[in-house]
Protein backbone atom coordinates (compact mmCIF):
# COMPACT_ATOMS: atom_id res chain seq x y z
CA UNK A 1 0.00 0.00 0.00
CA UNK A 2 1.65 3.32 -1.15
CA UNK A 3 1.90 6.25 1.65
CA UNK A 4 -0.03 9.70 0.82
CA UNK A 5 1.62 12.70 0.17
CA UNK A 6 0.51 14.08 3.51
CA UNK A 7 2.40 11.00 5.22
CA UNK A 8 5.63 11.31 3.46
CA UNK A 9 5.55 14.76 4.37
CA UNK A 10 4.91 13.67 8.00
CA UNK A 11 7.65 11.44 7.59
CA UNK A 12 9.95 14.01 6.10
CA UNK A 13 9.26 16.22 9.03
CA UNK A 14 9.69 13.72 11.98
CA UNK A 15 12.99 12.29 10.20
CA UNK A 16 14.06 16.15 9.97
CA UNK A 17 13.38 16.89 13.46
CA UNK A 18 15.23 13.57 14.71
CA UNK A 19 18.21 14.23 12.82
CA UNK A 20 17.68 18.25 13.76
CA UNK A 21 17.69 17.25 17.50
CA UNK A 22 20.61 14.68 17.44
CA UNK A 23 22.79 16.95 15.47
CA UNK A 24 22.73 19.51 17.87
CA UNK A 25 22.73 16.88 20.99
CA UNK A 26 26.12 15.88 19.90
CA UNK A 27 27.15 19.33 18.45
CA UNK A 28 26.39 20.33 22.16
CA UNK A 29 28.34 17.50 23.86
CA UNK A 30 31.43 18.20 21.77
CA UNK A 31 31.33 21.92 22.91
CA UNK A 32 29.93 20.81 26.93
CA UNK A 33 33.69 18.57 26.66
CA UNK A 34 35.60 20.75 25.13
CA UNK A 35 35.06 23.44 27.78
CA UNK A 36 35.04 20.20 30.44
CA UNK A 37 38.35 19.15 29.64
CA UNK A 38 40.35 22.80 30.77
CA UNK A 39 39.02 21.94 34.23
CA UNK A 40 40.61 18.70 34.33
CA UNK A 41 42.39 17.83 37.42
CA UNK A 42 45.01 16.13 35.46
CA UNK A 43 46.50 16.48 32.25
CA UNK A 44 45.57 12.78 31.69
CA UNK A 45 42.00 13.13 32.64
CA UNK A 46 41.99 16.41 29.76
CA UNK A 47 43.44 14.11 27.12
CA UNK A 48 40.52 11.61 28.01
CA UNK A 49 37.99 14.24 27.87
CA UNK A 50 39.34 15.80 24.65
CA UNK A 51 38.94 12.32 23.14
CA UNK A 52 35.69 12.13 23.74
CA UNK A 53 34.62 15.53 22.63
CA UNK A 54 36.79 14.28 19.21
CA UNK A 55 34.02 11.37 19.24
CA UNK A 56 30.98 13.55 19.90
CA UNK A 57 32.25 16.16 17.04
CA UNK A 58 32.74 12.67 14.73
CA UNK A 59 28.64 12.14 15.34
CA UNK A 60 27.66 15.42 14.81
CA UNK A 61 29.59 15.11 11.61
CA UNK A 62 27.52 11.80 10.49
CA UNK A 63 24.05 13.57 11.70
CA UNK A 64 24.44 16.47 9.20
CA UNK A 65 25.89 14.71 6.64
CA UNK A 66 22.44 12.01 6.80
CA UNK A 67 20.33 15.83 6.96
CA UNK A 68 22.30 17.14 3.76
CA UNK A 69 21.91 13.71 1.58
CA UNK A 70 18.01 14.38 2.56
CA UNK A 71 18.55 17.94 1.06
CA UNK A 72 18.25 19.98 4.73
CA UNK A 73 20.39 21.97 5.72
CA UNK A 74 21.77 20.75 9.59
CA UNK A 75 21.48 24.35 10.91
CA UNK A 76 17.97 24.85 10.13
CA UNK A 77 17.25 21.38 11.56
CA UNK A 78 19.07 22.29 14.41
CA UNK A 79 17.35 25.56 15.14
CA UNK A 80 14.56 24.95 16.59
CA UNK A 81 15.91 22.31 19.15
CA UNK A 82 18.85 24.95 20.20
CA UNK A 83 16.62 26.77 23.12
CA UNK A 84 15.52 24.01 24.91
CA UNK A 85 18.52 22.18 24.74
CA UNK A 86 20.66 25.09 25.77
CA UNK A 87 18.09 26.07 28.59
CA UNK A 88 18.31 22.24 29.50
CA UNK A 89 22.26 22.58 30.12
CA UNK A 90 22.04 25.91 31.83
CA UNK A 91 19.61 24.16 34.45
CA UNK A 92 21.97 21.56 35.01
CA UNK A 93 25.03 22.93 35.26
CA UNK A 94 28.27 21.50 37.38
CA UNK A 95 29.49 22.50 40.58
CA UNK A 96 32.56 20.83 39.73
CA UNK A 97 34.74 18.34 38.20
CA UNK A 98 33.16 15.35 39.49
CA UNK A 99 29.38 16.46 38.87
CA UNK A 100 30.95 17.23 35.58
CA UNK A 101 31.60 13.59 35.16
CA UNK A 102 28.58 12.47 36.51
CA UNK A 103 26.27 14.48 34.25
CA UNK A 104 28.08 12.83 31.06
CA UNK A 105 27.57 10.01 32.38
CA UNK A 106 23.67 9.98 33.07
CA UNK A 107 23.04 12.57 30.19
CA UNK A 108 25.01 10.65 27.23
CA UNK A 109 23.29 7.22 28.17
CA UNK A 110 19.64 8.69 28.80
CA UNK A 111 20.00 9.77 25.90
CA UNK A 112 21.42 7.05 24.16
CA UNK A 113 18.72 5.01 25.48
CA UNK A 114 16.20 7.59 23.90
CA UNK A 115 17.44 7.54 20.49
CA UNK A 116 17.82 3.70 20.15
CA UNK A 117 14.29 3.36 20.93
CA UNK A 118 13.01 5.84 18.58
CA UNK A 119 15.06 4.01 16.00
CA UNK A 120 12.71 1.06 16.12
CA UNK A 121 10.40 3.37 14.14
CA UNK A 122 12.37 4.34 11.57
CA UNK A 123 13.77 2.57 7.96
CA UNK A 124 16.76 0.57 8.15
CA UNK A 125 19.28 3.44 6.89
CA UNK A 126 18.34 5.47 9.55
CA UNK A 127 18.16 2.71 12.06
CA UNK A 128 21.95 2.16 11.47
CA UNK A 129 22.80 5.64 11.67
CA UNK A 130 21.16 6.28 14.65
CA UNK A 131 22.25 2.67 16.35
CA UNK A 132 25.94 3.83 15.16
CA UNK A 133 25.76 7.30 16.49
CA UNK A 134 23.93 6.17 19.75
CA UNK A 135 26.97 3.41 20.06
CA UNK A 136 28.35 5.27 23.54
CA UNK A 137 29.64 2.13 25.12
CA UNK A 138 33.86 3.18 24.34
CA UNK A 139 32.68 6.76 26.43
CA UNK A 140 30.18 4.93 28.75
CA UNK A 141 33.14 2.88 29.49
CA UNK A 142 35.96 5.54 30.30
CA UNK A 143 33.42 7.66 32.17
CA UNK A 144 32.30 4.75 34.36
CA UNK A 145 36.06 4.31 34.97
CA UNK A 146 36.72 7.51 36.03
CA UNK A 147 33.90 8.43 38.56
CA UNK A 148 34.73 4.71 40.13
CA UNK A 149 38.33 6.02 40.33
CA UNK A 150 36.90 8.94 42.00
CA UNK A 151 34.77 7.51 44.64
CA UNK A 152 37.05 5.04 45.88
CA UNK A 153 40.02 8.34 46.14
CA UNK A 154 37.00 9.87 48.11
CA UNK A 155 33.96 7.77 49.23
CA UNK A 156 32.86 11.20 50.70
CA UNK A 157 31.68 11.82 47.47
CA UNK A 158 28.86 9.43 46.80
CA UNK A 159 26.63 10.82 48.65
CA UNK A 160 26.36 14.29 46.79
CA UNK A 161 27.28 12.72 43.16
CA UNK A 162 23.88 9.82 44.45
CA UNK A 163 21.81 12.99 44.96
CA UNK A 164 23.09 15.13 41.32
CA UNK A 165 22.38 12.13 39.43
CA UNK A 166 18.73 11.90 40.52
CA UNK A 167 18.59 15.34 39.50
CA UNK A 168 19.75 14.85 36.13
CA UNK A 169 17.81 11.91 35.70
CA UNK A 170 14.96 13.87 36.58
CA UNK A 171 15.85 16.49 33.94
CA UNK A 172 16.88 14.73 31.30
CA UNK A 173 13.02 12.66 31.27
CA UNK A 174 11.85 15.78 31.32
CA UNK A 175 13.59 16.81 28.14
CA UNK A 176 13.20 13.35 26.10
CA UNK A 177 9.32 13.43 27.60
CA UNK A 178 9.16 16.71 26.04
CA UNK A 179 10.94 15.85 22.66
CA UNK A 180 9.53 12.41 22.11
CA UNK A 181 6.05 13.18 22.85
CA UNK A 182 6.04 16.86 21.31
CA UNK A 183 8.07 16.77 18.21
CA UNK A 184 8.68 12.85 17.77
CA UNK A 185 6.20 10.58 18.59
CA UNK A 186 2.74 12.26 17.92
CA UNK A 187 4.14 14.80 14.64
CA UNK A 188 5.74 11.61 12.87
CA UNK A 189 4.83 8.27 14.13
CA UNK A 190 1.28 8.45 14.50
CA UNK A 191 -0.43 6.61 11.47
CA UNK A 192 -4.45 6.40 10.38
CA UNK A 193 -5.47 3.31 10.69
CA UNK A 194 -5.33 1.51 6.67
CA UNK A 195 -1.71 3.84 6.36
CA UNK A 196 1.89 2.43 6.37
CA UNK A 197 4.45 3.54 9.47
CA UNK A 198 7.21 5.39 8.15
CA UNK A 199 8.69 1.38 7.76
CA UNK A 200 6.42 -1.00 6.79
CA UNK A 201 8.34 -3.48 9.29
CA UNK A 202 8.25 -1.27 12.16
CA UNK A 203 5.39 -0.95 14.63
CA UNK A 204 2.67 2.04 14.27
CA UNK A 205 1.60 4.53 17.05
CA UNK A 206 -2.48 4.61 15.91
CA UNK A 207 -3.33 7.34 18.16
CA UNK A 208 -2.69 10.09 20.85
CA UNK A 209 -3.58 7.25 23.28
CA UNK A 210 -1.34 4.53 22.37
CA UNK A 211 1.11 7.18 22.19
CA UNK A 212 0.85 8.71 25.74
CA UNK A 213 1.19 4.56 26.62
CA UNK A 214 4.35 4.08 24.57
CA UNK A 215 6.30 7.18 25.93
CA UNK A 216 4.91 6.36 29.82
CA UNK A 217 6.15 2.99 28.92
CA UNK A 218 9.89 4.46 27.67
CA UNK A 219 10.28 6.68 30.26
CA UNK A 220 9.88 3.92 32.97
CA UNK A 221 12.57 2.03 31.02
CA UNK A 222 15.07 5.21 30.79
CA UNK A 223 15.09 5.14 34.76
CA UNK A 224 15.32 1.37 34.78
CA UNK A 225 18.51 1.33 32.90
CA UNK A 226 19.84 4.64 35.00
CA UNK A 227 19.35 2.84 38.15
CA UNK A 228 21.24 -0.13 36.56
CA UNK A 229 24.06 2.21 35.70
CA UNK A 230 24.55 3.63 39.05
CA UNK A 231 23.98 0.20 40.73
CA UNK A 232 27.08 -0.23 38.74
CA UNK A 233 28.85 2.72 40.57
CA UNK A 234 28.01 1.98 43.69
CA UNK A 235 25.48 4.72 44.15
CA UNK A 236 21.53 4.59 44.09
CA UNK A 237 19.35 5.67 41.23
Amino acid sequence: MSTSPTDNARRDRFLTDLFGVMAYGELSAFERYSADARYSPTLHDRAVLGRIAVLEFEHYELVSARLAGMGVDAEEAMLPFQPAIDHFHDRTRPADWYESLMKAYVIDTVSADFYRAVSEYVEPESRQLIQQVQSTEEITEILRARLKKALSDDPRLASRLALWGRRLLGEALTQAQRVGFERAFLSGLMVSPGNEAIDADSPAVKDEAEAKLMVAALMKELAGNHSRRMTQLGLTG
